[in-house]
């Protein structure tokens, strides 16, 4: 278990602002990963092994995209315990995403809004970071695997969304064990457009011929996800998972944050413009789940991401159909022994 527990780094981290305390824990990973430090919050990582997509995963406990959205950190928050960690949105062209502030926490609802638009420093500069990391190099057992999740810059028309998904794959596809093509971010306009029949199936069929040239070119063939919003009706999902299979996409990432807010009326920030996620967004996302588990059949994976902030919360997903889970909010309110805890319980559920 970490050197210093949570509960003790915790109020500090609550009494400043959201994304101060964000930026200042990313930092500090940053500078005490791969040195003696990284006993702060270094865990054991539990061992119960899944294939999905051809790729084994260690266990099936993973970080969500956004926390570390520069790829900083992937070997600190490896050493947490992590059986894969996804880094980004990336961007081809850095951007500033929008302006602050523009994280609030509601902790009463143990929850966050966020509306940062996909700040991020650029394709180059975050595929030079995953080149930096050394989690690929440790010895002994199954290497933690690693998500690469893109996306479009906020100043890119919808109508070329796909030359920037295009792009950022070609940038991330040699680096990447899976690649997450983000479609439902609410903070970037239109984008969540890209869930829509026609669209998505313009976008997935331009990224499926991509990724057939990409993989002659290096030799391997990368999966593809496709993540999705928990702000879809069962129409609108059946849609998505034929479009998914249609165009041979390997797995699907349910979900991103809700626009709802009928969970968190009346509490201060609760009216927040942006995404919503934490404990509010739970049942919508496991609805969702279950839902493209009917859609999809039996084989085709699917990482359940929404509202995890227990151990309890965690198998809820795999009940619901996912084959593996992320966190991101629950890390946050939680800490690092989550991680634990809830690869533990989703091995001793089976």
């Amino acid at each position: 278990m970490p050197l210093i527990p949570y509960a003790l780094a915790r109020p500090f981290l609550f009494g400043m602002d959201p994304e101060a305390a964000h930026d200042a824990t990313l930092n500090a990973i940053a500078r005490t990963q791969g040195t003696p430090l990284e006993c702060l919050y270094r865990q054991p990582r539990v061992s119960d092994p899944v294939t999905l997509a051809g790729l084994q995963f260690p266990n099936r406990v993973g970080l969500a995209a956004g926390l570390d959205k520069n790829a900083r950190c992937i070997d600190g928050l490896g050493a947490m315990g992590f059986g894969f960690v996804e880094v980004g949105t990336v961007t081809p062209l850095a951007q500033p995403g929008n302006p602050q502030p523009r994280m609030f926490r509601l902790p009463q609802a143990n929850a966050l809004i966020n509306r940062l638009g996909f700040n991020n420093g650029g394709l180059e500069a975050f595929v030079a970071n995953v080149q930096r990391a050394r989690f690929r190099s440790k010895a002994g057992g199954t290497p933690m695997l690693l998500g690469l999740n893109i996306g479009k810059n906020a100043a890119t028309p919808i109508e070329r969304a796909t030359d920037d998904y295009l792009l950022a794959l070609d940038g991330v596809y040699p680096h990447a064990d899976y690649v997450t093509v983000n479609i439902s971010s609410p903070n970037t306009k239109n984008l969540r457009a890209l869930q829509s029949d026609e669209a998505l199936d313009a976008l997935l069929g331009a990224i499926a011929e991509r990724r057939g040239q990409l993989a002659q070119q290096h030799g391997k063939r990368v999966p593809i996800f496709v993540k999705i919003a928990p702000d879809l009706d069962e129409a609108q999902v059946a849609v998505i998972a034929a479009t998914l299979q249609r165009h041979a996409m390997d797995g699907v990432v349910a979900t991103n944050t809700t626009l709802s807010r009928e969970a968190v009326q009346g509490m201060q920030h609760g009216e927040e413009v942006g995404g919503l996620s934490g404990a509010p967004v739970l049942q919508a996302s496991n609805r969702v789940i279950r839902q493209l588990r009917t859609a999809l059949g039996k084989a085709f994976p699917i990482v359940g991401v929404g509202g995890v902030m227990s151990a309890a919360d965690a198998v809820s997903k795999i009940q619901a159909g996912a084959d593996v889970v992320q966190i991101y909010t629950g890390l946050i309110y939680q800490g690092p022994s989550l991680v634990h805890k809830a690869a533990l319980a989703i091995k001793k559920y089976g």
